[in-house]
């Protein structure tokens, strides 16, 4: 029997599931679970990069390979380049604003108090609610006219503004909206985080004569390591898949302003059925994810302990 790397052997011994090294039973919990993610990463994303080079109608009864044209064509198109600028932003401010303000209320939420359960709950509730109706509620919120928002800033003697129908607003407006509706995900996750760590650290931290924020920088932070980590990943990940919002709200415009990557991806593949091109997006977009994630682990996830 062929020997499975040390590390594995070790985590499936310690996990009480088989002897890794001397039950052949480890072949049947890791191979099954390599096959279907090969079944559903590996595989769609070789077809994404066959068909990425060749020019690919969905009604052509031919399919000419072009080689590397569709990706150069990326390389000038500044509709692209501006989806990804915008990609970029969003997630950039997802990054800076909702981590930070979902673990601020786990922190609150976590002390307690009176009529936490309440408060989580209606934190949590945009979470489970349809990106659709959000963006319907959100786009009525920011209409010039009769939006609550603008009717607000007009009654406190302060200038109103076309959020969604400015250049320069629209993409935030969007962005501010998605911050409001997920942050509630990372909510939670911290709350998870949170309620894992052990009452005696802080005791003792106590007994010690540490104050709150000794307490906080101290234990809370080191120990909700993993936990962050886990956001900051799933929240990047998240971040390059808007779409719906944009969609809803803006569609795109005013003139591209709202373009992120997998709008223009939708645009291209079942807009204008150039599945050549958005092939060539999608994989462009996948090696990005890729090498942020692989970046992020290496930077801040080698020193991290689940």
């Amino acid at each position: 029997m062929r020997e499975i790397p040390k590390q594995l052997s070790e985590w499936l011994t310690n996990a009480g599931l088989v002897d890794a090294q001397t039950n052949p039973a480890w072949y049947f919990i890791v191979v099954p679970k390599v096959l279907l993610f090969g079944l559903i990463m590996i595989v769609p994303f070789l077809g994404a990069f066959y068909v990425s080079l060749h020019e690919w109608a969905p009604l052509a009864q031919t399919h000419p390979f072009i080689g590397l044209d569709n990706y150069v064509q990326l390389l000038h198109d500044k509709v692209f380049w501006k989806s990804l600028q915008n990609t970029v932003f969003y997630a950039a401010m997802l990054l800076l604003f909702d981590v930070p303000i979902a673990l601020g209320l786990a922190l609150l939420l976590n002390m307690k108090l009176r009529g936490t359960r309440f408060y989580s709950a209606a934190i949590f509730l945009p979470v489970v609610t349809s990106w659709v109706v959000v963006s319907l509620i959100w786009t009525w919120i920011y209409s010039p006219t009769n939006g609550i928002l603008n009717i607000s800033l007009a009654s406190l003697g302060l200038p109103t503004f076309d959020w969604l129908g400015n250049r320069a607003l629209a993409m935030p407006a969007v962005t501010a909206m998605s911050i409001w509706k997920h942050i509630g995900f990372n909510m939670v996750i911290f709350l998870a985080g949170l309620g894992g760590i052990p009452d005696h650290y802080y005791e003792a931290a106590i007994i010690d004569g540490a104050n709150r924020w000794q307490r906080f920088r101290y234990i809370t932070l080191p120990l909700l390591k993993p936990t962050a980590f886990f956001v900051i990943i799933v929240t990047m990940i998240f971040s390059f898949r808007v779409y719906t919002q944009v969609y809803v709200m803006t569609n795109g415009g005013p003139v591209h302003a709202t373009y992120t990557l997998m709008y223009y991806f939708w645009e291209q593949g079942f807009g204008r059925f150039n599945y050549g091109y958005a092939s060539a997006m999608a994989v462009v977009l996948l090696v990005i994810v890729f090498g942020l994630s692989i970046l992020q682990q290496r930077t801040w996830g080698t020193d991290v302990e689940y």
